[in-house]
């Protein structure tokens, strides 16, 4: 069982980059919340190619530099025409003195701090600094990390950023990487769908990581997101699927939602939508992990993972086969908007 089903992330890009329909997260083997041993984010690696995953998406931020390092060991067993892959920029990791560390939610990092840098000079820092990380001369889709209001702490904050990468040079040091060859896709890894509406209005973005804002609980993106990108051949890898947590383990004591404890109306919809998967004998994170991919804008779903273990589950929870009543059910019980395409229509149209 293999992943194999491939699509472009933007057709307009002179170097269209081909990615599977489920890529690898890296954000987990920056040792977010636990610590990932070595050898498990080896076997996660190598899982993923075995099962034919071919795109793989990190960040400076995973881990401080951990989960880059941990790619470019697995890439270099690979081998680097064999893959498509993703890094971001805005975080530029300096040394520090162990007080300074800055480690947000992962734990056992390098002796590092962030600094914020949207500035022309702040991006191709950034970018050099990962390739030497990930011990490759390029990557072939470059984001910018982290622009919005959930992670900026405020609108005004975020606002600020969007300002600094189009003011100082930020956005103009990406299009050169793109004019000149070294990448083949601009874009942002957000936690919001607006800041990525607004980016759209303001430059020339191939394709968006949108993370947690098109899922079974949430589709406020077809509002005018998700066919802008439509109408503009922009693609989106769909990152959070399981909206950080709930759409994987059900409505438990704890689950979580949006990185939070679920509030009780969410639990309560998700009680419901379960019911309907029950009704199919669906395991909710199937449905979960399969509704995003139909929308046609949703070229790749990157859910994490920190062993081999958990990359089959979720290539089987892919090819794990849904009944198409499942979804009319959803939608005849105003569970999913009743203009979120739906996986078979996709399966229909390929």
């Amino acid at each position: 069982m293999t992943v194999s089903q491939t699509e472009l992330l933007n057709s307009r890009t002179p170097r269209p980059v081909p990615l599977t329909r489920m890529g690898f997260g890296g954000a987990p083997l920056g040792n977010l919340y636990r610590k990932v041993t070595d050898e498990d984010a080896q076997a996660a690696l190598h899982a993923a190619y075995g099962a034919g995953i071919r795109f793989f998406d990190t960040a400076p931020q995973y881990g401080l530099g951990r989960s880059e390092h941990r790619f470019g060991q697995a890439i270099a067993r690979f081998g680097r025409d064999n893959i498509q892959l993703s890094t971001k920029i805005g975080r530029l990791l300096l040394d520090c003195e162990p007080h300074e560390i800055t480690p947000e939610a992962f734990v056992d990092v390098p002796q590092k701090r962030i600094v914020f840098d949207y500035t022309y000079d702040g991006v191709m820092r950034s970018y050099e600094a990962s390739r030497d990380r990930l011990g490759v001369t390029n990557a072939d889709i470059l984001l910018v990390h982290d622009v919005c209001v959930f992670s900026q702490g405020s609108q005004e904050m975020s606002d600020a950023k969007v300002r600094e990468l189009f003011d100082a040079g930020g956005y103009k040091a990406l299009v050169e990487l793109r004019d000149a060859g070294e990448i083949a896709a601009i874009g942002a890894g957000v936690n919001e769908w607006q800041v990525c509406e607004r980016l759209l209005g303001l430059g020339d973005f191939d394709g968006f990581l949108l993370a947690g804002r098109y899922t079974l609980l949430e589709q406020a993106a077809l509002d005018s997101f998700l066919p802008l990108c439509k109408k503009r051949d922009v693609g989106i890898i769909l990152g959070g699927p399981y909206n950080s947590g709930i759409l994987a383990t059900g409505a438990v004591p704890g689950a979580k939602y949006n990185y939070s404890d679920a509030p009780e109306e969410i639990l309560d919809r998700v009680r419901k939508i379960e019911a309907v998967c029950k009704s199919h004998k669906t395991p909710l994170i199937a449905a979960a992990l399969q509704f995003v991919l139909g929308h046609p804008s949703v070229k790749t779903v990157v859910p994490g993972a920190v062993n081999a273990t958990e990359v089959k589950a979720n290539v089987a929870l892919l090819e794990h086969k849904i009944p198409p009543g499942l979804w009319s059910d959803l939608r005849g019980e105003g569970l999913i908007r009743p203009d979120a395409p739906l996986p078979q229509e996709a399966a229909n149209a390929a």
